[in-house]
C-alpha cells in the first residue's frame, strides 16, 4: 500500500471546475490544463472548399438515388428461378437478381450513411463545448437550452442555408423506401383461378411416376397403390416442381363392391379410382396407404382419408375431401383423365367456392 493509499480524505484538496483550478498530483498541485485550442477546418475558413463539400455530401446522395433506381430495376430487368445463374468472380454462380438486388441496396444505404458521415465532418460545427454534470432531471432551463441548442445545430449544420444538400438527402431518404415497395412483387402475382386447374386434360394418358411409362388398367392390381403423372410432364422440364405439385396423382384398385360411394365409384373404372396426392391440408404430398381399411394417411398432420368412400376425411386437421380424377381407358387399355379433378387440389384458399 502507498502512501497516496493512506492519505486522509482532509489532506485532499477542494474539486474545482474545469476552467483552471487545481488537482493533486504526487508532489503537490498542478494547473488543470483545460481544453486545447479550437482548430479551425478549411471548410470553416474557406467558403470554396466549403462549396466543394458540399457537392461532395450530394453527389454521395445523388447516389444513393442511383442506386435505389437500380435496385427497382433489377427487380424489372433479371428474371428469378433456381434455373437462373450466372459465375461472378470471386463470388462464383449466384442468382443476378439476386446479386443486383444485393449490391444496388447496399450501395443506395452506404451513400446515404457516407454522405451524412461528410456532411458532419466537413460542414457541421465541431467546436466542443463543456457541459457540467447536473440532475437526471432536467428542469425548465434545461430543456429551454436543449431547444435553443437544436435550433442553433440546425443553423450551423446549414441546412436551411445549403439547399444543394438539403435537397438531395430529401430526395434520397424518400427513395429509399422505393425499394421496400417492389419486394411485394415475391407476394404476386395473384393466383387469380390458376389454383382453380391443374395439367389434366380430357384424354391425356396416365404416366407411371416409376416407370416413365404409360399405365394400363390392367397393371394395377386389387389393394395396391400407385403413383402417376401427366404423360406430357417429364422430371426434366424446367416447370416440373411447380406442375406436380398440383398433378400429382394417387392410383388405387378396390373391388367394386367394396367402394361406398356411387360417384366415386362412378368417376373410376372398373374399381381403378384416381385421386389427387396433394394432402388437403397444408399440401405434403400423401404416400401411405392401409391396404385391408383403403385408408390414405399424410404423413406430415396424420390427415386420414377413406379412399373407398369419396376420400373423405375421417381423421386429422384436413378440411376437405381429396379431389377425385375421373378416368377411363383408350384403345390401347391405357388409363386416361376424362377431364380435371373435381375440385381445386390442395389447401384452401380464398377463391374456393366451398
Amino acid at each position: 500500500m502507498t502512501s497516496q493509499d493512506n492519505m486522509s480524505e482532509e489532506h485532499l484538496p477542494e474539486a474545482h471546475g474545469h476552467g483552471g483550478g487545481a488537482i493533486a498530483g504526487k508532489d503537490g498541485y498542478f494547473a488543470d490544463p483545460g481544453l486545447p485550442p479550437h482548430e479551425h477546418r478549411r471548410t470553416d475558413i474557406d467558403e470554396k472548399a466549403a462549396r466543394r463539400a458540399e457537392r461532395q455530401v450530394a453527389m454521395w446522395f445523388l447516389l444513393s438515388m442511383v442506386a435505389t433506381v437500380a435496385f427497382i430495376a433489377s427487380y424489372v430487368i433479371f428474371k428469378p428461378g433456381p434455373t437462373h445463374h450466372v459465375y461472378i468472380w470471386p463470388v462464383g454462380n449466384v442468382s443476378p437478381l439476386n446479386f443486383a438486388l444485393g449490391v444496388s441496396l447496399g450501395i443506395s444505404l452506404f451513400a446515404i450513411g457516407a454522405g451524412a458521415v461528410h456532411w458532419a465532418r466537413t460542414l457541421m460545427s465541431d467546436e466542443e463545448h463543456i457541459s457540467e454534470r447536473h440532475p437526471i432531471e432536467a428542469t425548465p432551463e434545461v430543456r429551454e437550452q436543449v431547444f435553443a441548442d437544436f435550433r442553433q445545430g440546425s443553423k450551423e449544420s446549414g441546412f436551411g442555408r445549403r439547399k444543394l444538400i438539403r435537397n438531395t438527402m430529401i430526395g434520397a431518404m424518400a427513395m429509399v423506401p422505393l425499394s421496400a415497395v417492389v419486394l411485394f412483387r415475391d407476394l404476386g402475382p395473384l393466383p387469380e383461378k390458376k389454383l382453380d386447374t391443374t395439367g389434366w386434360k380430357a384424354g391425356m394418358q396416365l404416366k407411371n411416376m416409376n416407370t416413365g411409362e404409360p399405365m394400363k388398367a390392367s397393371d394395377v392390381q386389387v389393394g395396391t397403390l400407385t403413383f402417376a403423372m401427366p404423360a406430357d410432364l417429364s422430371q426434366d422440364d424446367e416447370d416440373f416442381q411447380v406442375r406436380i405439385a398440383k398433378d400429382a396423382l394417387m392410383v388405387i384398385r378396390l373391388e367394386p363392391g367394396d367402394i361406398k360411394d356411387k360417384k366415386s365409384a362412378d368417376w373410376g373404372y372398373d374399381g381403378v379410382l384416381a385421386f389427387s396426392k396433394i394432402c388437403t391440408h397444408v399440401g405434403c404430398p400423401i404416400s401411405l396407404y392401409e391396404q385391408q381399411t383403403h385408408h390414405a394417411l399424410c404423413p406430415c398432420h396424420q390427415s386420414t382419408f377413406d379412399l373407398s368412400d369419396g376420400a373423405r376425411v375421417i381423421f386429422g386437421p384436413a378440411g376437405h375431401a381429396l379431389p377425385q380424377l375421373q378416368i377411363g381407358v383408350d384403345g390401347s387399355g391405357n388409363l386416361q383423365a376424362l377431364g380435371d379433378f373435381s375440385a381445386p387440389v390442395g389447401p384452401g384458399f380464398w377463391e374456393r367456392s366451398e
